[in-house]
């Protein structure tokens, strides 16, 4: 299943770049989210492994950096027991000072169960999806107003 959200963001392309491709931000803009653990090598480099741990519930997801090649895309991977989420964003400047950010999100559940369960929750992943860009872009005009 795939999920794809494009969101216009008031700031230029490498600052939104930046705020969203450090897992550090990810507590002050996803709200489901209590905090980001570093594993392994450096937080937001290539390579490198942090766990997303939610406020409540106990699905943690283990992030990996793939590829950083900023202000242009970001590649992860989340994995979790049940699932495996393939993330492509890439950003987008339609003027100096409003980037496009287009996120895709591919899910690949593991086994029959999860994978029906996965189908059946559809709306709610897709729904879920475009919260944390709204989200994400608020976080981002609102620091850039604190920056001024």
């Amino acid at each position: 299943m795939t999920s794809i959200v494009e969101i216009d963001i008031a700031a230029p392309r490498a600052r939104v770049a930046d705020l969203f491709s450090d897992p550090a931000n990810n507590p002050k803009w996803m709200s489901d989210i209590e905090r980001c653990e570093p594993v392994n090598g450096t937080l937001g480099m290539p390579g490198s492994t942090y766990r997303l741990v939610p406020k409540s519930g106990n699905r943690v997801f283990v992030a990996t950096v793939l590829s950083k090649d900023l202000p242009d895309e970001l590649r992860l991977r989340l994995e979790a027991p049940n699932v495996v989420v393939s993330i492509v964003d890439r950003f987008v400047a339609t003027s100096p000072e409003v980037t496009r950010l287009v996120s895709e999100e591919e899910f690949r559940f593991k086994g029959v169960v999860n994978s029906m369960l996965g189908f059946l929750a559809q709306p709610a992943i897709k729904k879920a999806h475009r919260r944390h860009m709204d989200a994400f872009k608020q976080f981002v005009e609102h620091e850039l107003l604190r920056e001024r």
